[in-house]
């Protein structure tokens, strides 16, 4: 585990700076009040889906057409478990810190190292985002070991594997939906994924003294195929549509939908991996659970030929999934999006 642990964003925070540390100032162009961004017009607001009504299957193609992340409701989790969830990631978090500490990730381990971390690029000239987060390897199971994810929380680790299991059933749904809605069997963008690794990331955002100048999460999209993500009620994640940036309200119950890259690369950009960020404040700290459904490293993604046409191209080259991560954790988001460098006609 770590020996010398990188500053804890919490850690800091409760020491009452008043100034951003200089390695948390985001350029200009990236801070959350740039002049360039411009102002949201009030109706509009990201998509809810009830899953449970009839015509949910168009509503989740209108989504993910003009969209990219969507909420959704009647989705059959138990209120309970994402409660659950939540309340297992704030308990951690509230913990003492040397409790949290023998969590630590394995920086030896490279990027993403399963655990308690502050800073997952391996790029060190890149801007720290103001957050602390928890990530679980949770699927396949030959990942899930239960025995680095904390003790010290009561039931902790049984609400991760019902988590884990409930999010990977919710995730094949809503891909099978996906996939009916441009006329591809059902199943095939889960198959076209193949085996699932699935991340669980906890993610905590403690109140910052400039929030203007810092960035929870800097602007990016998923590497993947899907991300399913809930959070509390403070609020602080945007996302981005037609140049603006869109807060993304709380919504209890719902579980809001991202679309991720490899799903742009296998639709062959009908739907597009939607760019989002988290912004943060100086009154309240904010968690968020996201839970990320990705190839493995050496599964080849393509675009479907069905999507394939005089008319319509292919878009994109076909990529080594791994190959795709390790450019991302070596560049870092960069505010922008690492598929374009998979055009092929840019």
């Amino acid at each position: 585990m770590e020996t010398a642990a990188p500053a804890r964003v919490q850690a800091l925070a409760e020491t009452g700076v008043s100034r951003l540390p200089a390695q948390y100032i985001q350029p200009p162009e990236h801070r959350p009040a740039h002049p360039s961004s411009s102002p949201v017009p009030a109706a509009l607001s990201v998509p809810v889906v009830d899953l449970s009504s009839p015509t949910a299957a168009d509503a989740v193609r209108a989504a993910c057409a003009d969209w990219g992340a969507f909420h959704v409701v009647g989705h059959g989790v138990p209120g309970e478990l994402l409660d659950a969830v939540r309340g297992a990631g704030l308990a951690f978090f509230r913990a003492p810190m040397e409790d949290k500490l023998r969590f630590a990730c394995d920086p030896a381990r490279g990027a993403a190292a399963e655990g308690y971390g502050s800073r997952m690029l391996a790029n060190d000239d890149s801007v720290l985002d103001w957050r602390d987060y928890f990530d679980h390897h949770t699927l396949p199971e030959s990942r899930r070991d239960p025995a680095h994810w904390p003790d010290f929380v009561p039931g902790y680790r049984d609400t991760i594997v019902k988590y884990s299991n409930s999010m990977k059933d919710l995730a094949q749904r809503l891909l099978h939906i996906i996939s009916g809605s441009l006329n591809l069997p059902p199943s095939y963008i889960e198959e076209a994924i193949g085996v699932v690794y699935q991340n669980i990331t906890i993610s905590y955002y403690s109140p910052c003294p400039q929030p203007d100048l810092a960035l929870g999460l800097q602007s990016h999209s998923d590497m993947g195929a899907i991300t399913l993500l809930i959070q509390d009620d403070v609020g602080g994640l945007e996302v981005l549509k037609d140049g603006m940036w869109i807060p993304v309200a709380p919504l209890p119950d719902g579980i809001l939908v991202i679309l991720a890259d490899q799903t742009e690369i296998i639709t062959n950009g009908r739907y597009k991996s939607s760019v989002h960020r988290a912004v943060v404040n100086a009154e309240r700290a904010r968690l968020s659970v996201a839970t990320f459904y990705d190839p493995s490293k050496s599964r080849k993604i393509c675009t479907a030929p069905q999507l394939v046409s005089k008319d319509e191209p292919q878009k994109y080259r076909d990529v080594i999934y791994g190959d795709y991560v390790s450019s991302w954790y070596s560049k870092g988001p960069e505010g922008k999006r690492n598929i374009d460098a998979l055009l092929i006609q840019p």
